[in-house]
């Protein structure tokens, strides 16, 4: 990190071992990735309810390049944030997970989506059916694509809007999604 760590304790003292599990957690992040410009940790004790013991709040401040990933965990009145390693743990946690996010859109990893074509219906029986496509392909339905259990209402010749399966089927090139117009 280009900053040192911080970490800050609000309405109580720093137990014993807290400050240690927060460093193990940054350098953890730090051997996924790198390129951290700076972390801050504040862990913050709020008042005792009558029903609950001491609740703990921790807000995770990570910068990087381009993006600053903030987490806070203080759901109210969650009995398990009412153990402070818990609740530091979820933290870090779902900072990793935002990190993950953001490393995998910086490489390029993010999952793109076919994007739906529109065939016509050239036959149809109980329980499946063929489209064809714009070039002339077939492409085998059954009636578990058909979105909103539509396919009794499907008819020869209707247009439809579909998403083709990866791989294929046993007949070929199968439709996932299927939306009829």
């Amino acid at each position: 990190m280009q900053e040192p760590l911080r970490i800050a304790f609000r309405g109580m003292e720093p137990p014993i071992g807290v400050e240690d599990a927060v460093r193990a957690h940054v350098a953890d992040l730090e051997q996924y990735f790198d390129r951290i410009t700076a972390c801050s940790v504040v862990v913050e004790a709020h008042h005792r309810h009558q029903r609950h013991g001491r609740l703990f709040h921790v807000r995770v401040d990570l910068v990087v390049p381009g993006r600053e990933i903030v987490v806070r965990r203080d759901p109210p009145e969650h009995q398990a944030h009412e153990d402070l390693p818990l609740a530091v743990r979820d933290a870090f946690n779902a900072v990793r997970r935002q990190l993950q996010d953001y490393v995998r859109s910086m490489r390029g990893d993010v999952k793109a989506h076919a994007e739906p074509t529109v065939g016509r219906i050239v036959r149809l029986f109980p329980d499946y059916g063929f489209l064809v496509t714009d070039t002339g392909d077939e492409v085998y339905l059954h009636r578990n694509a058909v979105v909103g259990a539509e396919f009794e209402k499907l008819t020869v010749g209707d247009r439809v809007r579909y998403t083709i399966h990866d791989g294929e089927g046993e007949h070929g090139p199968q439709a996932s999604t299927v939306i009829p117009l």
